[in-house]
């Protein structure tokens, strides 16, 4: 069954490139990306837009479906919705860990690579910056593949809980399968029926398991967002790609790059918090544009 087909996927339409010329097309916006970006070390930031081209849908671009995410607080605090989430993430797991990098994602590691960036910042928690080949990753909002204890605080696999939940729920994800599921940025499936599902406890104290993912309600741990104010304040310039900076965790560094004086580049499919704050806005492809930027920026 391949998931990604009932996602429409959006094509590029002409750029918006700041305030000055809203009608500038797409080759100019790129043009000009190019001129401010050009012998300069970049702090990259992506979001969920990055991905889209992976299969994954994101929360507010175009074509996105109104969602409601669990909060902290809901799942730390009610069994019911705990065992909710975790049968729809027991099927949407299956989903993530097949998802492979796109072109943003390996031009992004590119970039890297010929020495061009000082971090990668990313909202996502697929991991497909990694998967691309990228090292200097900061995962944000943590990471897919990994679950914690609430309670004695252990790691464990996500594919080690794979397997003991479908211990737990033989033929569960089969049979929820039989028809497409519609699978978010975190890894929540969409389905309705989860009253029979079993969940598993932690394997070292029997206590509450909890993905490695930062809910909404929750802050991202001090040590990720220090890191990554270090990767802007190293920085001669920000890129942000496929974010619409809708909340505080990813603006706060364009607003820290704004007040440095280094450029910043957002390329979009919508508007975004930063937009005021930006030198170049571009409302085009985001694995397009970033492959184009691995191919046109100069070496230091």
């Amino acid at each position: 069954m391949s998931t990604a087909a009932r996602w429409h996927r959006w094509t590029p339409e002409p750029a918006r490139t700041g305030t000055t010329d809203p009608e500038a097309t797409l080759p100019e916006a790129r043009r000009r990306a190019v001129e401010l970006l050009s012998g300069r070390r970049l702090a990259v930031l992506t979001g969920a837009g990055l991905s889209t081209d992976s299969g994954i849908p994101d929360y507010r671009g175009p074509d996105a479906k109104p969602r409601t995410p669990m909060t902290y607080q809901e799942f730390v605090g009610d069994a019911r919705r705990r065992r909710h989430y975790w049968a729809r993430n027991h099927v949407g797991y299956r989903f993530m860990s097949a998802t492979v990098p796109n072109a943003g994602h390996h031009a992004v590691a590119r970039l890297e690579s010929r020495g061009l960036t000082s971090g990668i910042i990313t909202q996502n928690i697929d991991r497909l910056h990694e998967a691309a080949g990228a090292l200097n990753v900061v995962d944000l909002h943590g990471r897919f593949d990994h679950v914690v204890c609430l309670a004695c605080a252990s790691m464990v696999q996500r594919a080690q809980l794979d397997r003991m939940l479908t211990e737990l729920n033989p033929g569960f994800a089969e049979r929820v399968m039989v028809e497409d599921v519609e699978v978010a940025p975190d890894a929540d499936a969409v389905i309705e029926s989860t009253a029979d599902f079993v969940v598993a406890p932690c394997p070292v104290c029997g206590g509450v398991l909890k993905p490695d993912v930062t809910f909404f309600g929750e802050n991202v741990p001090r040590d990720r967002v220090a890191r990554s104010y270090g990767m802007v304040d190293c920085a001669d310039g920000l890129l942000v790609a496929g974010s619409s900076l809708a909340v505080m965790s990813g603006l706060r560094f364009v607003r820290r790059a704004h007040q440095r004086g280094i450029p910043v580049v957002i390329v979009n499919r919508g508007q975004t918090r930063g937009d005021d704050r930006a030198d170049l806005l571009i409302q085009a492809g985001v694995s397009e544009t970033l492959g184009h930027l691995a191919e046109e920026l100069p070496d230091l």
